[in-house]
Formats: C-alpha cells, structure tokens, sequence
C-alpha cells in the first residue's frame, strides 16, 4: 500500500511531531523515575545511558542511511519510530528494562536522518532548505508543548495516565507511518529483492572523520565544533535532571523552561541570526555565539539560585546561533562538489560528541559527587527546601562542574575559530574517495555519495 496521496512533507513533519511530542509529554515522569531507580548515582547512569545510546546511533545512522537509499524510505521510517517509541511503555512496568531499552533504542534511533532523506526525494535542491526548517521548526513546537502538558496532567492524574498517553501517541505514529505514509523512493530506483548490496563505504561512520587532517581550514572548523559541541551534549542529556534534583525546580517549572528555552532559540536561529551575518559578517558571528556559550555554561556552573537558571538559560539560547553559522561559514567557502564530505565531517563530529558528552558529564558529576541520597522533600513554590538540602550535603562552591568544565571547552574553541579565515576557499582532497564511493554505490541508489550525507547533516541543526 502507497499510503494516502503523493509523498509530501508534510507527511515526514506529522511523523516527527507525533514522535517527539510523545517523548515530551516523559519529560517529568522520566526524571522521576530515574532519580527513584538510580538514588546513589544519577547522573552517573545517565550519562552512560544517553552516552551508549548517543554512540550506537552515530554508529548506525550512515547504515541504515545507505540501506534506506537502497530499500526505501517507508520501512526504515516505521522500524526507527518503533524502536524510539519502544521504551515508553516500560517506563511504568519496570523501569530498569525501560533504561536498558532507552540504550540499546540507539542503534535504531535515527528517525531524523530518515526523514531528511524522505525529504531529500521529494523535494528540488532550491526548496530543501525551507523543507528542513519546516521540520527542524516542527520538532522545536512538539518540545516547545508537551513537557508542560505532560507535567500538569502528571500532577493531576498522576505519571500513569501520561505514559499511556505518550504510548498511545507513539502507536498513532505507527499506525500512521503504516496507512498514510507513501513510500518517496521512485520504484525504479529500488532492486527487486531486498538481498541486493549497498555502499558500505557510504555506511562507514567514520569515513567522513578520516579526511579531517586533510585541510588545515577544515581541520580549524571541526576542532571548533567538536569542543563547542562536545559541552551541548552533555548538557542537554543531563540539565534537565540537574534543575529538577539539584537546583529544586518543579516539575511545572522544568516545563515552563523548556518551552521558553525553545520559543528563544527559534528567534535566535532566525530574525537574530540573519540580522547578525548581515551586520557583522559569518566569522564574528561564530565567535559571538560561542562568547554567548560561554558565559550561559559558567552561569550554570556556578549559579546556586533558580533565577541565575532562568536568566542563563536567556543567554543559552543566544548561544544557539553558533553551528547554523559554522554551516553557512562551510557552506559559502566550500566549492559545490565538496559540500558533501566537508558536511558530511561535522556531522560525523557532532555524531560522536552526542555519545561522549552525556557519559562525560555524568562521569565528572560523579567525581564532584554531586548526587543527592535521598528523594527530593516536597515541593513547595520555590522549590527551596530541596536547595537547601543539596548545600547542606554538598557545600561547594562550584554546584555544577561539568558546566565549568564545558565553559573552558569553548573557550579552547573560541581561541582555535579565531584561526578560520572568512573566505577561503576549502579543499578536501576526496577525489579518490568519491570514486571508490561511485565504484561501490548501487544502481538504483538516487543520491551521488557527496549528496548522501547531506540530509543527514540537517539532523544536528535541531
């Protein structure tokens, strides 16, 4: 069955929407549950969670991507909702399988790559970009809602009811990718059998890391964007968590900072963005929102009251400006038949910082010993009362190391952007790789292996 109409899409924003608005609606719930389950090293266990998960699906995502170019969209589309959605019912029936299947979940949990490259199908080269900041823009409003709705109908119903409803949006998505979604890959572009080969130097995750060295302009920009990149993920697998048991957040409270969070970073990466690269140019707004990145990580790191949160977080989203810069910086400088492998580079970058952040920060939170022993008192307004507990049982000076740790980071790359010339034309040495890559790519694969990598480049833009 084709599904319902031509492919358009809209077909792959309703997919992404319904997906990561289930996994919202888990955002309290999830801290909960693993606070409860891991009591003694909670951030340690997360990092390693989100840490396994993140490097399974760099390890991953270039194959399925390339079986995917040889199979078709569709299927791949329902096997990466399926497994990302897996876990959400075990949430309640037992929460040490729902940890364990969180990890393995990333070996499958390249939804947004597959959607790219469904997008990438149906799409002309002049309209892709707009197509990918629809769904970009998509995934922002899913998270930007569901967290404060999840929160409220937990503290009115109780985490019960919103696991059952995340589990009944996830199979909404399902039955949705099953009945309505129509396959993007032309027929003649797909083999008769599924038994035919496909490029594996295109599914190599490190292929695209290997011709790092090759350019001292390319080698600047990846240094840059692996220290720049390597705090954000572990920030983002962890922070949550850390305003929720350390700084005495409420659960509404996690909600509403969120959903402001992503209403600033969506100004940010449009109206201030454009505004910034036409007023003082591409490289000095690169090393603007690194400065930005900075002062947000530090704050966090040494702040100790709720509103040093809610007034870092303002600064953070400034700090969102910083990779659409280092794109559009790749972009302009490189020559049309290396945007590809030099994409295809901070990707892969990206990729591994998403494993090594979270198991990183979890890992120093664990040295500093920031953990609390016992369950968070009841909440009241201020959320004081779990504060003062953690000071009392910590009494540090720098409540969030990892923070601190990731402000130095990007400081090491604002020193090294300070090296990238503005315009200069890049040039990867990639001729005998494209060729053993076209010797190897299939017939019917409708995508030239430079061309493969870049929808998968538009999934870190999120």
């Amino acid at each position: 069955p084709q599904g319902i109409g031509s492919p358009s899409v809209y077909h792959a924003v309703i997919v992404i929407f319904l997906e990561f608005f289930a996994w919202g609606l888990l955002t309290a719930p999830t801290l909960v549950v693993l606070h409860e389950t891991f009591p003694k090293h909670t951030f340690l266990m997360n990092g390693l969670i989100q840490g396994v998960k993140g490097l399974l699906s760099f390890l991953s995502a270039p194959l399925i991507g390339a079986l995917s170019d040889v199979w078709g969209r569709k299927s791949f589309l329902l096997l990466t909702v399926f497994f990302t959605c897996a876990p959400i019912p075990l949430m309640k029936i037992s929460p040490w399988w729902y940890f364990a299947v969180i990890s393995v979940s990333g070996v499958f949990a390249v939804t947004f790559s597959v959607v790219f490259a469904y997008v990438a199908d149906i799409t002309q080269e002049h309209e892709r970009s707009m197509a990918y900041g629809l769904v970009s823009a998509t995934f922002a409003a899913s998270l930007v809602t569901s967290p404060a709705i999840g929160a409220y109908l937990g503290r009115a119903y109780g985490d019960s009811l919103v696991v059952v409803l995340a589990t009944a949006i996830a199979l909404l998505d399902i039955c949705f990718i099953l009945v309505a979604v129509p396959e993007s890959l032309p027929e003649k572009m797909r083999p008769a059998s599924w038994g035919a080969p496909i490029s594996w130097e295109q599914a190599d995750p490190f292929a695209s890391l290997k011709k790092v060295g090759q350019d001292s302009i390319v080698l600047l920009i990846c240094i840059t964007v692996f220290l720049s990149y390597l705090p954000e993920a572990g920030q983002y697998s962890s922070f949550f968590l850390y305003l929720r048991q350390i700084m005495g957040f409420s659960s509404e409270s996690v909600a509403a900072f969120i959903a402001v969070l992503g209403i600033l970073s969506i100004i940010a990466q449009t109206i201030v963005l454009s505004l910034l690269m036409r007023s003082i140019g591409n490289k000095n707004t690169i090393l603007l929102g690194l400065g930005f990145q900075i002062l947000q990580l530090a704050w966090y790191g040494f702040g100790s009251e709720p509103w040093m949160m809610w007034a870092a977080g303002a600064v953070a989203a400034m700090s969102s400006i910083t990779f659409p810069a280092v794109s559009a910086l790749v972009s302009r400088t490189a020559d049309a038949d290396q945007q590809g492998v030099v994409q295809g580079m901070i990707t892969g970058i990206r990729g591994l910082c998403n494993g090594l952040g979270p198991a990183l920060y979890g890992f120093i939170f664990y040295i500093f010993h920031v953990e609390l022993n016992e369950l968070p008192m009841p909440e009241s307004p201020s959320g004081g009362g779990v504060v003062a507990q953690y000071h009392l049982q910590q009494n540090s000076i720098i409540p969030g190391p990892p923070f601190l740790f990731g402000a130095c980071s990007v400081l090491l790359a604002l020193l090294v952007a300070l090296f990238i010339p503005e315009h200069t034309n890049l040039n990867v040495r990639s001729s005998n790789w494209k060729k053993h890559c076209g010797s190897h790519s299939h017939p019917h694969s409708p995508q030239a292996p430079g061309e493969a990598k870049e929808p998968l480049l538009q999934d870190t833009n999120v």
